[in-house]
């Protein structure tokens, strides 16, 4: 069946006996809507990106078929694009609202709200084909006869959820900081216009039985578009890059000024004021681009200025590690010649010695030692800096040194009171390509803290095997390691907060070097304690297999 007395439209949509503001307030409106929607979409595929480009795509449907209610005089294809109207209405502010809880909340919604949207939804999914929602047609209006209960429900569905918007809204921008609240501001302030302004159309063109009047109400989404583009330029939102929303302004513009140059003076009053509106908006986007290129230029100046800062702290941490590595080698010799002095003068090379002057002496070669490992450290730190670290790399067996550190630190175990045990698995472990100077530096620095951090009880050394890898655990009833220590413990020149649980003789750096070392074998080091006073387990990991074997 037909409508009489009015033409044809060519291409389902173009038609002459349509007023023009119907494609002016459709058109425009839809390809910017898309636009937008599809370019965030494929610059942002995360759920907010998805969700505004399906704001999009159901608002550019919407449009369509209302081109083709108002152009078309089928009265089949009519009412089959008038039954999608209020699934699509109800649709579109679900997903607005949808839209709103990610951008504020930064995730997606809980189920509950989900299932609450589908069950607003599902009335509109049911009765939409049915006399709820078209009663019928007129022949002589060539419109679609509303049903008047289901027509209310859409609508109050749209008011209910635009207020729940508002109210998730307000919520939201009270716990907000302050800058945040600004791209509250823009989002809300478009979203409402465009959401209101579609419903109060919507609604009047009902219920007065004057469906021109809804043409005002998309004039909204563009409104909605711009204050989007002005967030993706200002605030970075969607993580969008800045061109694509300047070319969204001058997409804006030139459809909007050619409709305006298109008509007649008479059919100018909304396109001038849409025409302006655009060109107050492209000269805030415009002027927040020219100031993120200011600020871009000002921070490649600090750039280059950083460059060359940085090249002249890398000379002078060469200078550094060189200055290190000489001072380093200088002392070593005469602690070395020291260190036998001791020795000899101890074992009585130079004369009787009383119990005094022994007492003496062992100091004296506990702080030659100290020194020793701290001049040891620091050419350790200053090779590995300058990448001057050799390693050489053979076959050995890592009970063997635990077995000789065992010997090493016996006496001085005893000496303190403290106990030393060295367990080993049952089955000796398979040879390991190894630096065994490093491993056994690694091992005894191990040793030597737990030894000098426990005043009672004493140290366990336990070999064992995990994964292909041989670790080794040293743990000790000394004075543990809080856990606030611990993220920092294996950084250069760390010794922890409180000094005062701390020996005097540290320097921070021997558990640094440990630890390049271990990495150096591609294994790991790593530290455990239950809390302060509690003792502390340091492990470390050597594969038994290593795809690579460093020469530096």
């Amino acid at each position: 069946m037909y409508c009489s007395d009015i033409p044809a439209p060519s291409f389902l949509i173009f038609s002459s006996s349509v007023p023009y503001l119907l494609y002016y307030s459709h058109i425009p409106a839809t390809a910017v809507s898309l636009l937008l929607g599809f370019f965030v979409y494929f610059q942002n595929r995360y759920l907010i990106g998805r969700i505004l480009f399906g704001i999009a795509g159901v608002f550019a449907l919407w449009s369509f078929l209302d081109l083709i209610v108002w152009t078309n005089i089928n009265t089949e294809i009519i009412t089959i694009a008038w039954s999608f109207f209020g699934l699509l209405y109800s649709l579109l502010y679900i997903l607005s609202l949808y839209f709103v809880y990610v951008f504020l909340d930064g995730k997606d919604i809980s189920s509950g709200k989900k299932s609450i949207m589908g069950l607003l939804l599902l009335p509109v999914v049911i009765f939409s084909w049915s006399t709820y929602n078209i009663a019928g047609f007129d022949l002589d209006k060539c419109e679609v006869i509303e049903g008047p209960i289901f027509t209310n429900y859409y609508y109050f569905l749209g008011l209910f959820l635009f207020v729940w918007i508002i109210a998730v809204t307000i919520n939201r921008y009270k716990k907000a900081d302050k800058e945040f609240r600004k791209q509250i501001l823009f989002l809300i302030i478009g979203m409402g216009l465009f959401l209101f302004s579609f419903f109060v159309s919507g609604y009047l063109a009902s219920h007065l039985d004057n469906f021109e009047l809804e043409q005002y109400g998309l004039f909204g989404m563009t409104v909605f578009m711009a204050f989007l583009a002005y967030l993706i330029v200002r605030f970075k939102t969607f993580h969008v890059k800045l061109l694509g929303a300047q070319a969204l302004v001058a997409s804006l513009i030139i459809l909007i000024g050619s409709e305006l140059l298109l008509r007649t003076s008479g059919d100018r009053i909304l396109p001038i004021f849409t025409f302006l509106l655009s060109i107050l908006f492209g000269f805030f986007l415009i002027r927040s681009v020219k100031n993120e290129v200011k600020r871009k230029e000002e921070l490649q100046d600090v750039t280059g200025k950083l460059e060359v800062a940085n090249i002249e702290l890398k000379k002078m941490d060469n200078i550094k590690s060189e200055f290190i590595s000489i001072a380093s080698h200088q002392l070593r010799t005469p602690l070395g010649t020291l260190k036998g002095y001791i020795s000899m003068a101890k074992g009585g090379d130079f004369g009787e010695v009383s119990s005094q002057m022994s007492e003496a002496l062992d100091k004296m070669k506990v702080l030659d030692d100290r020194l020793l490992q701290l001049v040891e450290n620091l050419l350790d730190l200053s090779k590995m800096e300058s990448g001057k670290i050799e390693y050489d790399f053979k076959k050995s067996k890592i009970e063997d040194i635990l077995k000789e550190l065992s010997n090493a630190f016996v006496f001085s175990a005893k000496d303190k009171g403290l106990y030393l045990h060295f367990l080993y698995p049952k089955k000796s472990l398979p040879e390991i390509e190894m630096d065994g100077g490093k491993i056994r530096e690694v091992a005894s620095n191990l040793i030597d803290n737990a030894l000098k951090y426990s005043k009672e009880g004493g140290v366990t050394v336990k070999l064992e095997v995990n994964n292909n890898k041989a670790r080794v655990i040293v743990s000790d009833s000394g004075i543990g390691i809080p856990s606030q220590e611990m993220p920092n413990l294996f950084s250069k020149f760390s010794r922890g907060n409180d000094k005062s649980r701390l020996t005097v003789s540290g320097t921070g750096l021997g558990l640094y070097v440990a630890k390049n070392m271990i990495e150096a074998h591609h294994g790991k080091i790593w530290a455990e304690s239950d809390g302060a006073g509690k003792g502390s387990r340091f492990i470390f990991e050597i594969p038994f297999t290593q795809p690579t074997i460093p020469t530096t």
